[in-house]
């Protein structure tokens, strides 16, 4: 079950097949994604050399300890993107594979690999529909990758297939409470008032001129489907960026953040055989 992952591979394990049939939300979220990663390059570089450090207020995982010990451990990041995550666990001792609807995300990864002689697989494809066997991972992770660019109907028991029993996930998304504070500008930072309804949350799409699409749910939503597919919850962290913490993103600012969490990170495992 493990002599797939090999972690010498210099380029991509596979290569998602542009005849298969993508669901709309993941081709357009693959067409965004290779025209926003230009905008990512500096912070990828950064990334790939700085210690590990969580959302976008760059909290330190030392601070949230979020990172479990990985060191020998079959790990996949759902959403890579370009991969510098999936290096933090590689340094670690796991043997890692990242996979990514975005091309043009992999390339920068495939240079950083080069750059700083760190290989592990790169997966161009769907994280909803894995091209790998079942029970192939000890552990999962992401971070703002597949946990909210993919359906979680399709990615949450994608993960529980991929994993093995008593497998770790850990996911990291936007809070509940500032989805709901977010106007239909996501260029504008969130109020303090609730704008948008609690129930019914799933599919958000943004009237600011972007293509993409982005998933999240409410917390019963989240316990619920995380139960259906065999996980037990084990903790949330939710972020708090320090005083005088600062952000590129326009969609919160610190005031915001440092009274209510903007980020929260879920913590699961699969239950035993």
């Amino acid at each position: 079950m493990r002599t797939f992952i090999l972690t010498t591979i210099h380029d991509d394990l596979f290569s998602m097949n542009p005849t298969d049939e993508l669901p709309e939300h993941v081709r357009r979220n693959s067409a965004a994604w290779d025209k926003y990663s230009r905008d990512y390059v500096n912070l990828v570089e950064k990334g790939w050399k700085e210690e590990p450090h969580w959302g976008i207020w760059h909290i330190p995982e030392e601070e949230v300890r979020l990172l479990p010990d990985v060191n020998g451990l079959d790990a996949i990041e759902l959403g890579c993107g370009t991969a510098y995550l999936s290096s933090w666990l590689a340094r670690r001792g796991a043997r890692v594979t990242g996979i990514d609807i975005s091309e043009e995300q992999l390339k920068t990864a495939r240079r950083q690999q080069r750059e700083n002689n760190l290989y592990f697989p790169l997966i161009h494809g769907n994280a909803e529909k894995v091209p790998l066997p079942d029970a192939s991972f000890d552990f999962a992770i992401s971070e703002y990758g597949a946990s909210i660019w993919c359906d979680p109907y399709r990615w949450i028991p994608e993960a529980s297939r991929l994993l093995r029993p008593n497998g770790q996930l850990i996911f990291l998304v936007n809070g509940t409470i500032l989805m709901l504070c977010m106007i239909e500008d996501g260029n504008k930072p969130a109020t303090p008032q609730i704008v948008r309804s609690y129930f019914g949350m799933h599919r958000f799409e943004w009237n600011d001129g972007d293509d993409s699409v982005e998933f999240h749910l409410g917390y019963g939503d989240w316990i619920r489907l995380l139960r259906k597919n065999n996980f037990e919850i084990e903790n949330l962290i939710e972020l708090r960026p320090s005083e005088g913490a600062t952000t590129t993103y326009p969609f919160v600012n610190l005031d915001w953040a440092r009274q209510w969490p903007s980020e929260e990170a879920w913590i699961v495992r699969k239950r035993g055989a």
